[in-house]
């Protein structure tokens, strides 16, 4: 109670406030191109900070404060106006204002609009939510996770924040991020062996977002990707038509900080324009021990526009970061040393040390062309790449030593050192037996990509696009050496075809920046050596039809992918050179309809069915060491989606509801078994999981007259459940033998490690014109762990239906202060966040290791100076 008492009191404070005013300006923002309301348009009184939004009929009221002056009216994707006004002699009424598209958000030269799938692009609705650039650098720069911007939308959840910078999982309607597409600019940036999204990658993005649109089940997508629970859609800055930038300094919790400096040129007469961002960040914790990190964060882009006809982009982004990751543990562990605990991590020479230290450098590039090629006809291209360089540390040997005594459970890295140097031989050296070192998971990747879309107008209300989608990855995976602890060299010879006495005596850092060029050649690898090749080729075709009245629309998209395994070991069975090559087709069907039962009023129905190819490293025995296919062939995965909804738009109110069924069948999960009575380890793999997903959604916000305070809300409430029954196998590691077969009964099993229901509430208030404060109240329940086959396989033998450890429900309070002022002619803002604000204690995931607790109260401030 006390937590909900504290924002009504908020909400009385900034509502009771108000400020002198000259006059009042009116008017009502369009949409040139359709004609219809723009509602949530920004109208600012220029070199000031009063402002206020249009509602959803598009019309808008401001109190100016001078008698003369320029109001600016923006919306995100269109292209903003400047309007003088006087009210000397009264108020004025500024008729309708209409704003075009800007082929981009935020007066953006480029950005491939035909390729990016933003549901305003089609009339026939989807389950949508849009969270603008704006507030995502207000509220989740710097110590906050990117993905957290995303988490004030229906059946939207953000875990595992505690891990580490960047390690933060993300769950959309129950399924995580290797069933979530995430798109970039319309590129897809899910792994291609296995669909993972590694946010530490993209630890930038939260600098260069213009929006992201979190697009929940079937979304708009025209392309043949891995969206099962829905599609992340990433907006991000190329250049900027507006000359001027910005400078921002922020700090935080636990020595965080962070400098950005910005710049655009602006476009020139001769159509060029460019636009920059460097930012460099660290911090010696995140929240947990040993979860220190820091990187740097770049952008540059170049435009050119020769004429009215073509546009011309190129993107230059990366994040190089390197971070300490902190793991899931048992609660007694947590019990004893404290929620902050983190086992990996303990002390070198008086110095935090860990034996995890993700890093990774991922530089993007992207060339996009849009084309007006008449009024009938637009092309959009773009050619795409990313290099990503770098891994993660662990350790290698069996000379790890803890600290034994009742006030620690450190690594005793110190310990180690002496014992590697007094185990070592007389050159020096240690061996796996009696050593412990530091080694490297190396992920190198190359991938390259085109994506290219026409879309075609032949009559009023008929829109067509067509398109191509194309994608070639390779990607290197290896062990190499990074700290010896002590040692000159190291013996190890696991699964390769090297002598006995094979000694490793090089060393390679993990720093981001030295793995895009400095990595173990082939003699310098250990453990495992090997590369996987993804071939991809897709087509795509959609048309709607669309009155006043009401819209309807088709789409399909079919694709080729191929796999092939390198091996350079010998590893186990037939493990070097390349294996056959599969080649798997998959495709979507798509369509839906949607009516307008009044200005007011309107509903939708979609449905689609998705044959998905499996990833890669699922049809492989042992990914690592074997070229061996898995038997028999895994089959596509087949989802099955329905969605229903219904829209309100009112003057002050909006408010959309939405009901959906995902089936998810045929799916292959494989997962660890149990450790055999001979000490190999096995695997479960289950080749015909069933899921169903079904649920109501709802979200709505609210604008009175005035614009000086607004409130928004969500809710979500699913059943997720494992349906049918699925053949399983359970086989030796080291030799492959099938060990045991049979099947197994899913049906009632919950779906873990995403709350089930979920409900929130953000409010913004004015207090005077140059500050504000906000504040998000979130709730999860019917938060199940994770779902172990092992579990699921022993209870159905034993006749039961297996349910994973409900975990307690929590709920938690945000807010934000913001206070912009003038210095001089530029604007200064100053920002301030409070994540967790009553400090609450709560489990966020359960997997197949242990508890991943909660971040308690964090703490961010920045200054940003616009120029």
């Amino acid at each position: 109670m006390k937590k909900i008492t504290f924002l009504f009191i908020v909400i009385l404070l900034a509502t009771v406030s108000g400020t002198f005013a000259q006059g009042t300006v009116t008017g009502t923002v369009y949409d040139a191109e359709s004609n219809a309301p723009l509602p949530g348009a920004n109208i600012l009184e220029v070199r000031t900070n009063n402002g206020t939004s249009s509602d959803f009929d598009g019309k808008f009221s401001l109190k100016v404060t001078n008698q003369k002056g320029i109001v600016n009216i923006s919306y995100v994707g269109f292209g903003s106006k400047n309007i003088q006004y006087d009210v000397t002699n009264g108020d004025v009424d500024l008729g309708i204002i209409t704003l075009a598209l800007d082929n981009s958000l935020e007066e953006i030269v480029i950005v491939g609009t035909g390729v990016v799938d933003l549901a305003e692009d089609r009339k026939t609705p989807i389950a949508v939510s849009t969270i603008k650039g704006e507030d995502i650098q207000l509220k989740a720069a710097g110590n906050v996770e990117f993905t957290e911007t995303m988490k004030n939308t229906p059946s939207v959840y953000v875990s595992n924040q505690a891990g580490g910078f960047g390690d933060s999982q993300i769950f959309l309607r129950g399924f995580d991020n290797t069933n979530t597409a995430v798109l970039l600019n319309g590129q897809p940036i899910n792994s291609p062996e296995d669909g993972r999204v590694f946010w530490s990658n993209w630890a930038g993005m939260s600098d260069v977002a213009n929006a992201v649109q979190v697009q929940r089940g079937l979304g708009s997508s025209k392309l043949a990707i891995s969206s099962v629970g829905g599609t992340i859609n990433i907006i991000s800055k190329t250049t900027d038509q507006k000359k001027g930038g910005f400078v921002r300094l922020l700090g935080g919790n636990d020595s965080y900080g962070k400098a950005t400096v910005s710049y655009n040129s602006g476009l020139n007469d001769s159509g060029w324009a460019f636009s920059v961002l460097v930012d460099h960040w660290q911090a010696h914790r995140k929240y947990s021990e040993g979860t220190a990190g820091g990187g740097q964060n770049y952008l540059f882009s170049v435009g050119y526009k020769p004429n009215d006809r073509n546009i011309f982009n190129l993107l230059i982004t990366g994040a190089p970061q390197w971070h300490e990751q902190n793991f899931s543990q048992d609660l007694e562990v947590f019990e004893e040393f404290g929620e902050k605990h983190n086992r990996n991590s303990g002390f070198l020479n008086g110095e935090r040390f860990t034996e995890r230290r993700n890093y990774y450098h991922k530089p993007v590039a992207n060339l996009n062309w849009d084309f007006d090629i008449n009024e009938t006809l637009d092309l959009s291209t773009v050619l795409y790449a990313s290099w990503g360089r770098g891994g993660g540390t662990g350790g290698l040997g069996r000379g790890r030593v803890r600290v034994n005594d009742n006030d620690n459970d450190n690594i005793d890295f110190d310990r180690i050192v002496e014992n590697n140097i007094a185990s070592a031989d007389a050159n020096g050296f240690g061996n796996f037996g009696d050593s412990y070192i530091r080694r490297s998971s190396v992920n190198n990747h190359n991938w390259y990509g085109l994506l290219s879309n026409l879309n075609i107008e032949l009559e009023e209300n008929w829109t067509f696009n067509v398109g191509f989608d194309g994608r070639l990855y390779r990607g290197d995976h290896f062990r190499q050496v990074n700290d010896l602890l002590g040692l000159s060299g190291f013996l190890d010879n696991f699964r390769t075809d090297r002598p006995d006495d094979y000694v490793f005596t090089e060393e390679y850092a993990a720093d981001p920046w030295s793995a895009l060029f400095d990595f173990a050649d082939e003699a310098n690898r250990t453990q495992f050596d090997y590369s996987e090749n993804i071939n991809y080729l897709g087509g795509f075709g959609q048309a709607e039809y669309a009155t006043d009245k009401f819209s309807i629309f088709g789409q399909a998209a079919v694709s080729t992918q191929s796999y092939q395994r390198e091996g350079r070991f010998i590893g186990r069975g037939e493990g070097l050179g390349d294996s056959e090559k599969l080649n798997k087709v998959g495709y979507n069907l798509k369509g839906g309809a949607s009516y307008n039962l009044s200005e007011q009023h309107s509903i939708y129905g979609n449905a689609g069915f998705f044959s998905r190819q499996p990833f890669l490293d699922n049809v492989f025995v042992d990914i690592r060491n074997s070229n061996e296919l898995v038997e028999p062939e895994v089959d596509n995965e087949e989802i099955t989606g329905f969605e229903a909804g219904y829209r309100f738009r009112g003057n002050n109110f909006a408010l959309n509801v939405d009901v959906y069924r995902t089936e998810w069948a045929n799916r292959f999960l494989s997962t660890a078994g149990p450790e055999l009575a001979n000490g190999d380890f096995s695997t479960y793999r289950l080749t015909s999981v069933g899921q169903i997903h079904q649920g109501v959604e709802f979200d709505f916000e609210y604008r009175p007259d005035g614009g000086k305070w607004r409130l928004k809300g969500y809710g979500s409430i699913g059943n997720w459940k494992f349906e049918g029954n699925s053949p399983f196998t359970l086989a030796n590691n080291d030799t492959a033998t099938i060990i045991d077969t049979g099947e197994i009964e899913l049906t009632g099993t919950k779906v873990g490690n995403a709350p089930q229901t979920s409900f929130g509430v953000s409010g913004y208030f004015d207090i005077f014109d140059n500050l504000s404060v906000d504040a998000d109240y979130n709730i999860y329940a019917d938060l199940y762990g994770f779902v172990d086959p092992e579990d699921v396989v022993q209870a159905s033998i034993d006749g039961e239906v297996f349910q994973a450890p409900r975990l307690p429900s929590y709920d938690l309070v945000d807010i934000g202060l913001t206070y912009k002022f003038y210095f001089g002619d530029n604007r200064l803002t100053f920002r301030g966040n409070v994540k967790n604000l009553f400090n609450s204690s709560y489990i966020n995931q359960l997997d197949s290791f242990g508890y991943f607790l909660g971040i308690g109260r964090t703490w961010n401030a920045s200054l940003n100076y616009k120029f």
